[in-house]
């Protein structure tokens, strides 16, 4: 049977458009607005479904004070679709589930899940895709006290031992070398 190289294409467009994705997410858990910066075309608008409209640079120029500090997020992104509209445009539309931790250290602290769905509009340039329009939809959320036993006790009788994930430049991704100095 023959190759199909446009089929082969289009298995390579929608890998570096689910990268793209992920690597967005990595930057918004890890604190690195760079990598957040790396998902969009420099003329790329970000509309965070009511809470941001507008050019995306100034989206990233906002998060690059806020992420170092924020607190501790985690992003899963699910149902991932990616439909290509010819060689150069796409729209994708994925579910992020979002888990954040809000005044831990405080008598008021709790634990927040999202889940916020994406629609992006994708362009591939230079040989690249990145986004050239983002929209957000909320669909819900969900609270609950700030409550972490680990498992009970069952995965960490002492949670002090345990490595933890953090922001740039501390977290285990930018200081874990695999053994290859």
């Amino acid at each position: 049977m023959p190759l199909d190289e446009k089929a082969v294409q289009e298995l390579l467009d929608k890998k570096a458009i689910e990268e793209v994705l992920v690597r967005y997410c990595r930057g918004a858990d890890r604190g690195d607005a760079d990598l957040i910066a790396g998902a969009y075309h420099a003329d790329a608008i970000e509309d965070h479904g009511g809470t941001f409209l507008g050019k995306a640079s100034d989206y990233i120029a906002m998060l690059r004070k806020v992420l170092p500090t924020a607190p501790r997020m985690s992003h899963a992104i699910t149902n991932m679709l990616i439909e290509l509209e010819d060689d150069s445009h796409a729209t994708s539309e994925c579910y992020i589930m979002t888990f954040s931790r809000r005044g831990e250290g405080t008598a008021d602290g709790y634990d927040s899940l999202t889940m916020a769905r994406l629609i992006d509009k994708f362009e591939k340039r230079d040989g690249q895709w990145k986004i050239s329009h983002r929209r957000l939809a909320w669909e819900w959320n969900h609270e609950m006290p700030l409550r972490e036993t680990w498992g009970r006790g069952m995965i960490a009788p002492d949670p002090s031992v345990l490595i933890r994930g953090g922001k740039m430049p501390n977290d285990i991704l930018y200081n874990y070398s695999l053994g290859r100095d």
